[in-house]
Parts: C-alpha cells; sequence; structure tokens
C-alpha cells in the first residue's frame, strides 16, 4: 500500500509538471504562500533499508529549492512575519515558511549553513522530552529494531505474529504493518511495546535521543542565531488527539512553559505532532490558542490564503517528502496544484 501510494504520488505530481497544468493553475491554488515541512537534513544514506526516508532531505535539495523561491520572487519569511501578514491583510509578495519538527541536531549541522546562504529565516519546533534526552523516538527505534533482524515475533490483536525481516522487501513490509499497528495504540500501550521490541533485539531505544535530537543547551546557543525562532512540539509527541481533554491541555500548554523557563524567551507558534486529521482537530486548535500560541501548524496539505487568518492554530503545510526529489517537484509544490488536488480544493480546512 505504501509503495503504491508513493507510485500515485509521483504520478500525480510528474503529470501536473508534464501537462503544465501547474502552470495554469498557480494562479487559483497558489495563494499568499505556503509553510513547508521539514524534518531531517543530511546527506544521503547509503542504507538499503530505509522506511524513514521521506522524513529527511538532503542539503542539496535544500539549497535547489531555496535557489527556485529566490528565482521566482516568493519571499522567505518567519512565522512571526507570516502572522503579521494574515492579521493586517499584508497580501504583498508571495511567501515561504520553512519548519522543522522535533529539533534534530542536524538542523544545526546541515540546515542552518544552507539557510545562512539564502539568509534564510526558519522555525524548529522542539518536543521538550527530546531536548532533555529522555524522549521516546519509536518511529526510529523500529527502524533500528528491523534493520538488524531477520525475524520479528510479537501479538498483534491477541494473537501471536511472525513477521520475516531476511530481505529488504520483508522489512519495509514489516516496518509498515508494525509501524499502523504501533500509531493506532494508546500511548501507554505504544511505548510499552516499542520498549519489549528493542529489549528483545538489543536496541538501545533510551540512547536514540541524545544521539539524535539537540539538548536544551544546544538549543541555547542556537537561540542567538538571528535566522531561527523555536517553537513548541508539546511534552512528549504524543498523539493529541488520543489524550484526554487535561492531558493535550497540558501537553500544549506545559510545552511553551517548559522551553520558555529554558530559554527565557516568549514562544509563540508550535506544531502538532503527526499532525494529521488523526492527530489534530478542532478540540487542539482551541487549546493552542488558549495556551496562547499566535499559530499553529499541522500537517494537512494546503497553501496559506487570507481566509486562514480566521483560523491561525489551524495552518496548512507542504511536506518536502524525501521520496520526491527532484526539480520537477518544486514548482509544482509551490503553485499549490498538488496540494489542491490532495485537500479536495479546499481553501481552508480547519474543521
Amino acid at each position: 500500500m505504501k509503495r503504491f501510494r508513493k507510485t500515485f504520488i509521483r504520478a500525480g505530481l510528474d503529470a501536473l509538471y508534464f501537462s503544465g497544468a501547474h502552470y495554469w493553475l498557480r494562479p487559483i491554488f497558489s495563494g499568499l504562500g505556503a509553510i513547508f515541512t521539514l524534518h531531517n537534513v543530511r546527506p544521503q544514506r547509503e542504507d538499503c533499508f530505509q522506511p524513514n526516508a521521506h522524513l529527511e532531505v538532503t542539503p542539496a535539495f535544500l539549497r535547489e529549492l531555496l535557489a527556485h523561491l529566490r528565482a521566482h520572487d516568493i519571499e522567505i519569511i518567519g512565522l512571526d512575519e507570516l502572522h503579521r501578514r494574515l492579521v493586517e491583510r499584508d497580501a504583498g509578495r508571495r511567501f515561504a515558511c520553512f519548519t522543522f519538527d522535533d529539533g534534530y541536531r542536524d538542523n544545526r549541522d546541515f540546515a542552518l549553513p544552507v539557510m545562512r546562504e539564502f539568509d534564510a529565516p526558519f522555525t524548529i519546533f522542539v518536543t521538550s522530552e527530546f531536548a532533555e534526552g529522555r524522549g521516546r523516538l519509536w518511529w526510529i527505534a523500529l527502524e533500528r529494531v528491523i534493520a538488524g533482524a531477520d525475524h520479528i515475533e510479537v501479538e498483534i490483536g491477541g494473537a501471536a505474529t511472525r513477521l520475516g525481516t531476511a530481505t529488504s522487501a520483508e522489512k519495509c513490509n514489516a516496518f509498515q504493518r508494525l509501524h499502523g499497528w504501533l500509531r493506532g495504540l494508546p500511548e501507554h500501550d505504544l511505548r510499552r511495546e516499542m520498549s519489549a521490541l528493542c529489549a528483545r533485539h538489543d536496541v538501545d531505544e533510551a540512547a536514540i535521543c541524545p544521539e539524535l535530537c539537540l539538548s536544551w543547551d544546544e538549543l541555547k546557543q542556537l537561540q542567538s542565531e538571528p535566522l531561527i525562532t523555536i517553537g513548541a512540539h508539546t511534552l512528549s509527541h504524543c498523539n493529541l488527539a488520543r489524550q484526554s481533554q487535561e492531558i493535550a491541555r497540558r501537553e500544549i500548554a506545559d510545552s511553551r512553559a517548559r522551553i520558555e523557563a529554558e530559554l527565557q524567551r516568549p514562544i509563540l507558534h508550535m506544531a502538532y505532532p503527526y499532525g494529521d486529521r488523526a492527530a489534530a482537530g478542532a478540540r487542539e486548535f482551541l487549546l493552542a490558542a488558549a495556551a496562547g500560541f499566535k499559530t499553529a501548524v499541522t500537517t494537512r496539505p494546503g497553501m496559506i490564503f487570507a481566509e486562514n487568518a480566521a483560523h491561525p492554530t489551524a495552518l496548512p503545510r507542504v511536506s518536502l517528502n524525501g521520496h520526491y526529489q527532484d526539480a520537477r517537484v518544486l514548482p509544482v509544490l509551490t503553485s499549490g496544484a498538488a496540494t489542491a488536488m490532495w485537500n479536495g480544493f479546499r481553501r481552508v480546512d480547519a474543521a
């Protein structure tokens, strides 16, 4: 299913590009601009098994996108400026915002030098537990479990299940099956099952976060960088929609308070973990506003239109997916044609 989805998306992007439809649709669907979603930025890995590759792009692709934006007179702005333009109904030059979720160290090591080349501001959304070094990046732990195993034995829905993982194809299928199962579990069950898998397959789950994520000390050093805005990404990176009202409120509000206490500066923007319709909806949008955030971003696909001013804590984004790193996707993504097709041609999706 995942392979079919990739093929379908690729075919759609190519159809928009080669037909020239993106050019003709741009005046209708490009809106005021776009907020781009990124996670990891680092050189291409050589591993055959990379199930999380959609979450990473290379510095070269990031540079190519920034050059494309400059060449087409698209202004690169921060979220504070985006908020101002929405509030003041300032529909000047088209813009692009860059946002990086989770707080990975490669954002500093590989993304920042590229962003400096273009004097391009960007936001890093920090998960508090990741900065503390005690969070659980379970999707990465799962990749490492499967990478080192020739089979996986788990109990899914009360039934003992054995998944072969000897070949690359088997590993990909197992990751898809287990990822879907784990993400559907309540948070405490997800953590329990993932910890059990790591223990059985000798993967140090606790070491992943300190290895990959920026610490508070590193974030304190980064906050003097004028191009960087720090935002919140909840306390633990849980699926907010699956939590009780009080837990969701605490995840949102306390993450802001925690980062402000560490960095001694206001934190005014946030990103919802996962960010799709199953993870963030109307309740979460109200909680983010109540916590005092100026903006909060989802992963629902879409461009920014003037109408988004009425829903500043339900902003859509455009994903920079690592599976589609070629020049052809850039004019398609910035035209708004692709996201319009994916979101049913809605200008605002905030329900």
